[in-house]
């Protein structure tokens, strides 16, 4: 399967973690930006300034909705963030929307969080791996 994987850019080392444990299960895996080590993004401490002008100059949503878009499957990695549970940021909520509406799988790694939007979560049906990655198939 192939699968794009999403979250806040604060856990990009659990991604790329999760990255490897997928490819030795067989799966074709994509992370938010793919080479992370050149570019200056939000998990650097950017100021909001400077985030947003990264977000445009290196076209981040748009690069990882190409990965949703090239995907089987949408793996939300929802760790305890901002001292929320199962946290799922905009820029999270927005691609796992995406890839609903292009009809993916949605996975999200842990129970959906206690937010704003928490009923727009509910109904894209997530499948919850409770931290069990073998779940995915």
């Amino acid at each position: 399967m192939t699968i794009a994987i999403c979250g806040s850019m604060q856990f990009h080392q659990e991604m790329r973690e999760i990255k490897k444990i997928l490819e030795g299960m067989g799966h074709i895996v994509s992370v938010p930006m793919g080479d992370y080590e050149g570019i200056p993004v939000e998990a650097r401490g950017l100021p909001k300034e400077e985030l947003i002008a990264a977000k445009i100059e290196y076209d981040f949503i748009r690069k990882n909705f190409k990965n949703i878009e090239q995907a089987d499957a949408v793996l939300v990695l929802n760790y305890p963030k901002k001292n929320i549970e199962g946290y799922i940021g905009g820029n999270t909520f927005l691609e796992m929307g995406y890839g609903f509406g292009l009809g993916k799988k949605i996975f999200a790694l842990f129970p959906l969080p206690v937010m704003e939007y928490e009923a727009e979560m509910h109904a894209m049906q997530p499948m919850i791996l409770n931290g069990d990655l073998g779940k995915i198939g």
